[in-house]
């Protein structure tokens, strides 16, 4: 199928949106000044405590969030509050230290996923349905790097297909064992997801540890922070909405051909 000149137009939102400069390059921006300097001196038990911190926060998120959240598909996402939370967490996370921002992660971490789960809302998604909410966890590996990445996997289509197996074994499983945190299955993605998140907050944390920043820099660094994962889940849902009407391939097709702005 071809699609409409309307949702050639949405896709091409989207794709803008998707492949732009990552959180690092962003945040550089706002700091003023690269942040590797700020990565060094980031405390080595923080290192080592920041991927398990972040995947027990999401293995949270993707089993529990959503039984809070009302079932309403359609209509505009209200991502304001959310916004708000993420940076007041983030202000005081930057103003108590690296330790503090440590344990700030799953505040931050719950906060966005919510974000995204209402973006997934407005594009008609369930976040009842085993399937959207795992498409909210993939949410979180957009945009980033591992630290196994090339600039040749990093794209949005790419990324997802270094998660097709996994995203359909937990969703297989969550559609018949509903939201069980210890299915194999599931931490595998999450795992997966994880790595490049783990980037993203790695960037972040040290971002917020620059003298410079403080308190207030750290409170822009989160508001950053949610609004790249905010974007990219914009980007993703329109793309699932379109590939439920059009199909997978011919959604990929048009959005291979589209050309890359921004």
């Amino acid at each position: 199928m071809t699609l409409s000149t309307q949702d050639l137009t949405a896709l091409q939102r989207a794709k803008t949106l998707l492949e732009n400069p990552g959180f690092a390059a962003q945040v550089t921006n706002v700091v003023g000044a690269p942040i590797e300097a700020a990565l060094k001196r980031l405390p080595d038990g923080v290192h080592r405590k920041l991927g398990s911190a972040i995947e027990s926060a999401l293995l949270k998120v993707a089993t529990s969030a959503a039984r809070t959240m009302k079932d309403t598909p359609g209509g505009a996402p209200s991502t304001k509050l959310h916004t708000l939370g993420a940076a007041v967490s983030g202000g005081v996370g930057g103003f108590f230290g690296a330790w503090a921002l440590l344990a700030e992660v799953p505040v931050t971490t719950g906060i966005i996923f919510r974000s995204i789960a209402d973006i997934a809302r407005s594009e008609g998604e369930s976040v009842k349905d085993a399937a959207t909410l795992l498409a909210c966890v993939e949410v979180f590996a957009l945009g980033g790097e591992s630290d196994d990445d090339d600039a040749f996997d990093s794209g949005y289509y790419a990324v997802r297909a270094a998660m097709t197996q996994q995203v359909k074994a937990a969703t297989d499983f969550l559609t018949k064992a509903g939201t069980d945190s210890s299915t194999p299955a599931l931490v595998a993605l999450i795992k997966k997801v994880a790595e490049r998140l783990g980037v993203a907050y790695t960037e972040k944390l040290a971002a917020q540890l620059v003298p410079v920043v403080g308190a207030v820099g750290g409170a822009a660094v989160n508001l950053l922070f949610i609004t790249h994962f905010q974007n990219m889940a914009r980007g993703h849902f329109v793309v699932r909405r379109l590939e439920r009407q059009y199909g997978v391939s011919a959604v990929q097709d048009a959005y291979n051909a589209l050309p890359l702005k921004g």
